[in-house]
């Protein structure tokens, strides 16, 4: 590309707007792709929303964040981020800086003039590596995390990426190297559960005195400080935890608020105490794809339509499951899982999604497949040092 620039962009810069427009550019027209409400990254006063490309969203407090646009003469071709998230750093005792939001058409120099400056950016901060792509960073909690690098003829569920092949090939050609996959597992919703895990779930039940109960949404801030609670309990020793803070939490209940199905949600106590949690939510995208019609696109117009048809939906993913460490290989898995399966069948449900879990998870990808599922997307995350 002889004409080729790239700039960058840095926090609050009214150019934000175009770094956002340029996956739609990208993948327009691609029947798989599905994008977040721009709000979400640029905020909304109508809708609630506070960007996470906006000075105000509460990462940039412990962050320090840019943004480099690609363009071909005046067309737009790609873009990436570059971050140094002091609180992951702090907590994980490393010193990596990372990349995210990556796009680009199929040319190479894109990626590779993208990738020079996000690693000469991060260079100036002085950290050891570059890791990504992300949203701004790999934490696990993070929506839009990795690459895609198997499953390309199936839309994502809600927060997860979808992108051409090439995407991994040319990262791999810069020289990152994998340090992490994450798998996604297909569930179709059955009538009949498997005999094994039937007989494992009323016998985890009777011994170890497993009790259960649905979200209740009357008491939506306590019923989310349970879900960290659990979260940040079993998660605490997972590759690229960071423990949910209060902000996050309160933007977990408004998205609960706006989607969930309660039933899909549910908690397990052992001898009384807060054991383990599973969320299963109706996958918004389903309803949020592109029409490619610049009007029906609109954030507002979108969001009525989600709105119109949540309860219509039909297939859900399970966004968050954790087991705290005391109630492990108690059952307790079996008992949730059946649960939210059995429910999911009577209320209409036909196909679910357990995805995001770690390669390295034999306990969450052994459950997953006792569901019947099978894995049907990988993403990646990638690494390479700085000198």
């Amino acid at each position: 590309m002889a004409r080729l620039t790239i700039e960058e962009i840095p926090l609050g810069d009214r150019r934000l707007r175009e770094f956002v427009a340029v996956p739609w550019r990208i993948h327009c027209g691609d029947p798989h792709w599905t994008p977040p409400l721009q709000g979400d990254l640029l905020g909304s006063r109508l809708l609630g929303l506070t960007g996470l490309l906006t000075p105000a969203h509460p990462y940039h407090e412990t962050a320090e964040v840019t943004h480099f646009l690609a363009r071909n003469g005046p067309r737009l071709v790609g873009r990436v981020s570059a971050a140094v998230n002091h609180r992951y750093n702090e907590h994980h005792k490393t010193n990596l800086g990372f990349f995210g939001f990556y796009e680009s058409v199929p040319d190479y120099a894109v990626t590779e003039g993208l990738l020079d400056s996000a690693r000469a950016w991060l260079a100036k901060h002085g950290v050891d590596a570059m890791r990504g792509p992300g949203g701004y960073s790999n934490a696990t909690h993070e929506s839009h995390q990795a690459v895609l690098v198997h499953g390309f003829d199936t839309p994502p569920t809600v927060e997860l990426t979808h992108n051409p092949p090439y995407y991994g090939e040319h990262l791999e050609r810069y020289g990152l190297r994998k340090v992490k996959d994450y798998h996604a597992y297909w569930i179709p919703a059955t009538e009949s559960a498997d005999p094994r895990l039937e007989r494992v779930v009323e016998a985890a039940r009777r011994r170890r005195g497993i009790e259960t109960r649905p979200l209740d949404m009357q008491r939506l801030v306590a019923e989310v400080q349970n879900i960290v609670h659990v979260y940040n309990e079993a998660w605490a020793a997972n590759w690229g935890f960071l423990p949910i803070t209060e902000p996050e939490a309160e933007a977990l209940a408004r998205s609960l608020k706006t989607i969930a199905d309660p039933e899909l949600v549910r908690f397990a106590y052992v001898g009384g105490e807060l054991a383990a949690m599973i969320g299963a939510i109706p996958d918004p995208n389903v309803v949020l794809k592109p029409t490619w019609n610049p009007v029906l696109d609109l954030d507002l117009v979108r969001a009525v339509r989600l709105l119109a048809r949540r309860r219509r939906i039909r297939t859900a993913r399970v966004m968050f499951f954790g087991i705290c460490p005391p109630y492990r290989k108690m059952g307790v898995d079996g008992v949730l899982f059946h649960e939210v399966l059995t429910i999911a069948w009577r209320k209409g449900y036909r196909a679910g999604e357990a995805s995001m879990l770690l390669e390295e998870n034999d306990l969450i990808l052994r459950a997953a497949a006792m569901m019947g599922g099978e894995i049907y997307k990988t993403w990646r995350i990638y690494e390479m040092p700085i000198p």
